[in-house]
Order: C-alpha cells, then sequence, then structure tokens
C-alpha cells in the first residue's frame, strides 16, 4: 500500500478553489502573478536538470494551504484559447508537503516527498468488485451526458490510484470533496471515497430528474390546458361579437368586480370580506376552479340589499282597512299587526328604532286548518304595512343546508332560503312567510327545524350567519310570519319562538260573506263572465257552505262556486241557458248535483245514527280543522262473545285508555246511576269510532264514551242534537280539554244546537263567535252525572228498541 520515497524541492504554484488530481492535465492562466512565478521558477531550474520543468500543485482554500499537493510537469507555455498567456500543466503523483525552503525566482520552494500509491497485483475479489462497480457507475453518469467517447477511456483504465484520481474531472464535486480524495493517500480507500462520491450523485440526480419529469408534465399539461383555454375564449370572442354582445377579458373583469365592491353600499365587515376574497380572485390562475367559486360568492353578496329598507307606512287606520277590505274576520290577526304597526310608529317617533343592534322585528305563527287564509294573509299584511313580500315553501325541506346555506367547499352551493328571499325581496326588511313549518321533516342530512331557531328568535337573529355568505346577516327587522295546520307538530323550541295566533276557522255567515266578496269575483274573472251575467243569491251561498261543504276553511267552497260557473258558462255555450242568469238556492242540485252533507237534525229519525241506544256524538279536533266523531257501543253475547273491551277504529294509547276509564267508572258507579252493571262482567264490550281508515287519539272524547254506553246499558236514546266534549276521570269529574272554539263551530256547521263542554273550559266561550254562540246551547259540566243527565232521553220518551248485541 502506499509508502513515502526521495525527497523532492519544488517551487509552489498556489490554485485558489480548485484542486488538481495526478492524471489530470489543466491549463492554468500565467496572468496571475503567483502562477506565473511558480513556472518561471520552475523553468529556471529545469535549465539545470533533465526533464521538463516541475511545480508542486497546491490547493489553497481561504488562505489555507492543504497538507498535500500534486507534483505537476509544464508540458506547454503558449496563449489560452481568449489571447492571454497560459501554461498546460500535468498532474503526475501525490507529493506530501514538508519545510519552506530556498530556490530562484520568486516563487515560494518547499520540500516535499513523493506518495507511493502502487497497489500489488492481482487484485483481490472485493477490490475488482469495487473497480466494476466504480466503472459501471461512471459509465451511467457520462452516458446521460452523452461523453460517449471519455466512456472508453474510463473502461481502459485498470490502476486503482488513476482510477479514484480520475474523479477530479467531475463536475458535480465540491472542492471539499476534491481535497478529501487528493488527501485520501490509499488508493483503495480513495477508490471507496470516489465510488460513494459518484453513487450519491447518481441517486441525487435520479431524484432531481424524476422531480423535473413531473413538474414537466404539470406545466406541458397547464400549457395544454391554458392554450385550450385561450382557444376557447377566442371561439366565445368570436360568438359574442357574432350576436352582437360585448365581452370583458379576465383582467377586464377582475377590475370589474373591484369597482363593484368599491362603489357598492356595503356594511364595513362585509366590505372587508369581499375586498378579501377578491384579493384571493386576483392571486387565483383562470383555470383554477377556486376563481369560479369566489366570482359567484362575490355576485350574491353584491346582489344583497344590505342597506336597502322599505319605509313602514305608518297610517294605523289605513293598515286596518286595507286589512279588513281582503280578509273577512281573523280579528286576532288583524289586531296583531295593528299592534305592531301602532308600536313601530311610537319607537321611530322616539328614535329607538334600532336598541342594542336589534330592530323591531316580529316572528307570528298562524295555525290553523287548511284553507282558511293562513297564506294570503302574509301578503295582505305586506300590502298593509308598506312591505315587500316573499314567501319560502318549507314543506317536505329535510336538509339543514336548505335553511342555513351550504359550505362554498362543495360543488353547487347556494345560500340558504332565508338569504335567497332577502336578496329575492330586494329589501332587508320585508315581510317573509315561512308556508307550512309543521311540515319541516329531518334526516341524515339534519334538522332544518333546528336551523329556524336562530333564524326565529328576536335575540339572535340581527347576527344571523348563512354557511353560504359567512358573514353577518341582521333579520331582527324582518317581519316573518309561519304558518302551521297542528300546533303540535312544531318542535317546542321553536313554538317557544314564535307568537302563536290562532285561525280556527269560520262561521256559516263569514263563508257567506268570503264568497261573496272574494271567491265570487275571482271565479266570476277565472269562469271568463261578467258580474253582471251571473250572480248568486245569498240563499244558494249559505247553502253551498252549509250542505255541499263542510270544512274550517273555504278552499272547497271556492270549488263548488267555481264548478257552478263553469257549469252556467258550458249551458250558455250550448245553447241551453240564456245570460244573465241567477242562481238560487233550488237550482244548485240541478246544476251540481245532491248536497254532501245533510245535519243529522234535518235527517228523518229513523236515519239518524242516534236512533239506536249506545250511539253518541263527539267533538274532535284534526288538521283539517273541528269535526263530529260518532261512537258506538254494544255488548257481545254472553255464550259466543267473550268478556272484556275491544276497541277499533285505528284508535291511539290515549283514547284505549279513555275507554277503560269509562268502564271502570260506570262499573264502579252503575248502581247509583241505576245500571245495570253486571252486563259489564259478564259480557264483552265493543267500542268502535266509525271512519276507520282515519287514526284518532286524544282523552276529549272520555265522557262521549260514558254517555255512549251508559245509553247501550240503560236503553236509552242519546239526544240527536246534542254533541259533547271532555275528557272523564276514574272519579266521573269531566276534565279540561283543548280546541273549543273548533269544535263549536264543527258543531254548529254540523247542525248541532247543544253542546256540553267541560266548566273548566268556560272561559275559552270568549273566542267563539256571538253568531255562534247564539245558536247553540252550550252547557258547562263538572261531573258525569251531569252530562248523564242532559244527553240522555228520558226512558219513557217513545218506545225504546233492544239493545245491540255483537255476535
Amino acid at each position: 500500500m502506499a509508502s513515502t520515497s526521495t525527497p523532492l524541492t519544488l517551487p509552489v504554484l498556489p490554485l485558489d478553489g480548485e484542486v488538481v488530481l495526478p492524471g489530470m492535465v489543466v491549463p492554468l492562466d500565467l496572468s496571475d502573478s503567483e502562477v506565473r512565478a511558480a513556472v518561471e521558477a520552475a523553468q529556471a531550474a529545469a535549465r539545470t536538470t533533465p526533464g521538463k520543468p516541475r511545480v508542486l500543485l497546491v490547493p489553497r482554500i481561504d488562505g489555507t494551504y492543504a497538507n498535500t499537493g500534486v507534483l505537476g510537469t509544464v508540458e506547454q507555455v503558449g496563449r489560452l484559447a481568449d489571447g492571454d498567456p497560459g501554461a498546460l500543466i500535468r498532474g503526475r503523483s501525490r507529493v506530501r508537503i514538508g519545510a519552506g525552503t530556498t530556490g530562484p525566482g520568486a516563487a515560494l520552494w518547499v520540500e516535499g516527498t513523493r506518495v507511493d500509491e502502487t497497489v500489488p497485483e492481482p487484485l483481490p475479489g472485493h477490490l475488482a468488485e469495487l473497480v466494476k462497480e466504480y466503472k459501471a457507475l461512471a459509465t451511467a453518469w457520462l452516458r446521460k451526458r452523452g461523453a460517449w467517447q471519455v466512456v472508453d477511456r474510463v473502461q481502459a483504465i485498470d490502476d486503482v490510484s488513476a482510477l479514484a484520481d480520475n474523479s477530479g474531472y467531475s463536475p458535480f464535486l465540491t472542492t471539499d470533496q476534491k481535497v478529501e480524495l487528493l488527501e485520501t493517500t490509499d488508493p483503495v480507500a480513495r477508490l471507496k471515497l470516489a465510488t460513494q462520491q459518484l453513487r450519491d450523485h447518481l441517486a441525487e440526480q435520479d431524484v432531481a430528474e424524476t422531480i423535473a419529469k413531473d413538474v414537466q408534465e404539470g406545466v406541458d399539461k397547464q400549457q395544454r390546458e391554458f392554450l385550450l383555454r385561450r382557444q376557447l375564449e377566442a371561439v366565445r370572442k368570436e360568438l359574442r361579437e357574432l350576436n352582437g354582445e360585448a365581452g370583458k377579458d379576465s383582467a377586464e373583469e377582475s377590475d370589474d368586480y373591484r369597482a363593484r365592491v368599491e362603489a357598492a353600499d356595503l356594511p364595513e365587515k362585509v366590505r372587508e370580506a369581499a375586498l378579501k376574497e377578491f384579493d384571493k380572485l386576483e392571486r387565483s390562475s383562470d383555470q383554477s376552479p377556486e376563481g369560479s367559486w369566489i366570482r359567484t360568492w362575490l355576485d350574491t353578496v353584491l346582489e344583497m340589499p344590505w342597506n336597502e329598507r322599505t319605509e313602514d307606512a305608518y297610517d294605523i287606520r289605513g293598515a286596518q282597512a286595507v286589512l279588513d277590505a281582503e280578509h273577512s274576520g281573523l280579528e286576532d290577526v288583524k289586531e296583531r299587526i295593528t299592534e305592531y304597526l301602532a308600536v313601530r310608529k311610537r319607537r321611530d317617533d322616539r328614535g329607538l328604532g334600532v336598541v342594542g343592534g336589534r330592530r323591531g322585528g316580529a316572528v307570528l305563527a298562524l295555525v290553523g286548518p287548511p284553507g282558511v287564509g293562513k297564506t294570503s294573509l302574509g301578503e295582505s299584511v305586506a300590502h298593509a304595512m308598506g312591505r315587500t313580500f316573499v314567501r319560502v315553501a318549507l314543506g317536505g325541506v329535510r336538509d339543514e343546508a336548505e335553511i342555513r346555506g351550504h359550505r362554498r367547499t362543495y360543488v353547487g352551493a347556494l345560500p340558504g332560503r332565508i338569504v335567497r328571499a332577502i336578496k329575492e325581496a330586494g329589501s332587508m326588511n320585508p315581510v317573509v312567510l315561512l308556508d307550512e313549518i309543521d311540515k319541516v321533516g329531518s334526516d341524515f342530512r339534519g334538522d332544518p327545524a333546528a336551523a329556524l331557531l336562530e333564524v326565529l328568535d328576536p335575540a339572535q337573529n340581527h347576527t344571523f350567519r348563512d354557511h353560504y355568505l359567512e358573514v353577518e346577516l341582521d333579520l331582527s327587522d324582518v317581519v316573518f310570519l309561519a304558518t302551521a295546520n297542528v300546533l303540535e307538530a312544531i318542535p317546542e323550541a321553536l313554538a317557544d319562538r314564535m307568537e302563536i295566533v290562532r285561525l280556527d276557522g269560520y262561521t256559516e255567515d263569514e263563508k257567506v260573506v268570503i264568497a261573496r266578496d272574494h271567491l265570487l269575483p275571482r271565479q266570476l274573472e277565472r269562469a271568463g263572465l261578467d258580474k253582471d251575467e251571473v250572480t248568486i243569491d245569498e240563499g244558494a251561498l249559505r247553502k253551498l257552505a252549509g250542505e255541499y261543504t263542510r270544512e274550517a276553511g273555504v278552499r272547497t267552497l271556492e270549488r263548488s262556486v267555481a264548478r257552478l260557473l263553469r257549469k252556467v258558462a258550458a249551458q250558455h255555450e250550448l245553447g241551453e241557458r240564456k245570460l244573465p242568469f241567477t242562481v238560487r238556492d233550488e237550482d244548485l242540485r240541478d246544476l251540481i248535483g245532491r248536497p254532501h252533507h245533510v245535519p243529522e237534525s234535518a235527517q228523518d229519525p229513523a236515519e239518524r245514527r242516534t236512533s239506536v241506544p249506545g250511539v253518541a256524538t263527539g267533538l274532535a279536533v284534526t288538521g283539517a280543522g273541528g269535526d263530529v266523531l260518532f261512537v258506538e257501543a254494544s255488548l257481545a253475547d254472553p255464550e259466543t262473545g267473550a268478556a272484556g273491551l275491544t276497541l277499533t277504529g285505528q284508535l291511539g294509547d290515549v283514547m284505549k285508555e279513555s275507554a277503560q276509564i269509562a268502564l271502570s267508572f260506570l262499573r264502579s258507579h252503575g248502581a247509583e246511576l241505576e245500571l245495570p252493571v253486571a252486563d259489564l262482567k259478564d259480557r264483552g264490550v265493543h267500542i268502535h269510532f266509525p271512519a276507520g281508515a282515519v287514526p284518532k287519539d286524544g282523552p276529549s272524547a272520555g265522557i262521549t264514551m260514558t254517555t255512549a254506553l251508559a245509553s247501550l246499558l240503560s236503553g236509552r236514546l242519546v239526544r240527536t242534537d246534542v254533541a259533547m266534549t271532555g275528557e272523564v276521570s276514574l272519579t266521573g269529574r269531566v276534565l279540561p280539554i283543548g280546541g273549543v272554539k273548533q269544535k263549536l263551530l264543527a258543531a254548529h256547521r254540523a247542525g248541532v244546537t247543544t253542546v256540553i263542554i267541560p266548566k273548566r273550559n268556560e272561559a275559552d266561550l270568549d273566542d267563539v263567535p256571538a253568531e255562534v254562540l247564539d245558536k247553540l246551547d252550550v252547557h258547562a259540566v263538572t261531573d258525569v252525572r251531569q252530562v248523564l243527565e242532559l244527553a240522555l232521553a228520558p226512558a219513557t220518551a217513545g218506545v225504546t228498541p233492544e239493545v245491540p248485541v255483537a255476535a
């Protein structure tokens, strides 16, 4: 391995930032004084000794000389390619530098010892493998650079030391790495070092090439996409010019957005958010999908009426006149709107329009059966207040994002229905009708009713935040009118945030007025008739409302009027009837057929439902308003029927419990009521509610079932003109129930004249129209015994039919 040999005295040729290894041939610039001094000194010494001038090439790093140099011979002195004087020097062997000495010329002379770098032959197996690996790595690198001639020269080198020193030509090696190769005197160690350096460089080069390839592919794709988009824009521009439309490029469009944001009358926080999004738009590329999202968002924000408000009409009497002209009845709602306008006027007069950041909006819930005018009332309220009106249909909405909006990260994201309603209205204080709020459902997409909690809370909605807009929206000045058919279907927390106004239906007189003043003129126009050509007298309208329809609202009544007018118009076109024509009540049967609803009192006594013992008339409230409900009871044959209670008619759990309570009360108190209670113990009891396809529930049929069972056991008929409602307890107490107004209206429509209600519901009679109360004999009771005295006909009246027996 390495050893030392004869000392040498050589002039030093310093190399700043460069390293020359043995076997390398390098040109040096003689314009450098130190280089020229060393070459001249070597030439002077060569005159007295045979051979070529010799110099010691020593790397100098930051002013410090290396410990090892290279003996070099000056092969030629002449001119370099740029015309400057230069010398061509070949590195011969390593020299370990010793002490300084003197010599001819201005150069620095040192003593050195040549390093012996011979490797014994033949090469060991592991060293041969190392040589083979180095040559393979060097060949791979040279082929990548296209240096095919150098490949052959490297393959021809067999000396280990020369092969390792060949790395000195590698441009990727740093000066420190070359110095390390120079100072490694052991040829095997130096070859291992050179192999590792070359291997590391090739690995880095592979990674760099992979990255460059990926980047190039991405750049090529972007360039191709850019080119296609530019072509598409050019085609669109040509189409716009062909159609006479003016178009804008992306830069003009961006400037246009900035101008629109700066010119818009936006709240300060909204303006900041819009400018921040605009900055993102400027930074995004034309091909980025984020740009289209931001443009859509900016369009939505700029279209919102942030500071637009309509002036409320503070003519209280005028507003009341508008409500009266457009709607008959509904006094509760009209009073509430009048109160709201009066308070708004006083607040405005005293400078209290905004208190604590909140304005004086309102949240009303109009609850009532279909057809009573809840939806149309919203338009009348907006008309009376001088505000814009917008309707939001909530029936069947199951996605929470429909209310609060979608996040902008989703494809096709939109703001919620509340924000869209404000944008559609064009003002921040419209009348928003939330139609069918009781039909809102929930599923895996969330609960829209929960999202409405903030919207309808006057303490929170001044800072409502839509998921799409993500800026605060003040809803405190909006008048929200929610409509519902069933109050119980509205979540309790949501109902608590609204002021409930009940619309329990119309009386027959009110229906006649509505038909005459509103429905008839509208249907005459739709039928293509003038008001002078066809008239309907009040008797016909009353018969239409009482016998052809039986509903809380007026939708079916309007359809009956429309059908009547269509019939008259068709007969006139066929030449069967001349106009003008007045429709009277006796003409109805010929025009639209027989009546569908005949009051029980108008029927033949033998055809009435209560013509046999065990049948009683009750009153109930459904989603369509109040209605009459019949209860039928029978006893099973003791020989064929099993003892116990059978209930039919799709009854709920509460109603089943009421039947058990009624039966238990009669079993325990039957003796004092002079009823044959033994039949209740030995024979099965069957209670049935007709209209079996309709689900029924609630406690208010308790006294009705008790009366039906008492009639069955006593053989006394229940009076035809009596209807009743009330919950019964085990002690016979009559407990209060709900929906008294709707139930009394239903009794009035059905022709009932006597109604029994609980004593504790007597205060609810104040809500019943006076014309209805005048035609009803209402009895408020506290005990079932009073009910039986009022409802059961005397036992001596007529012939008592046999008690019905169920097979």
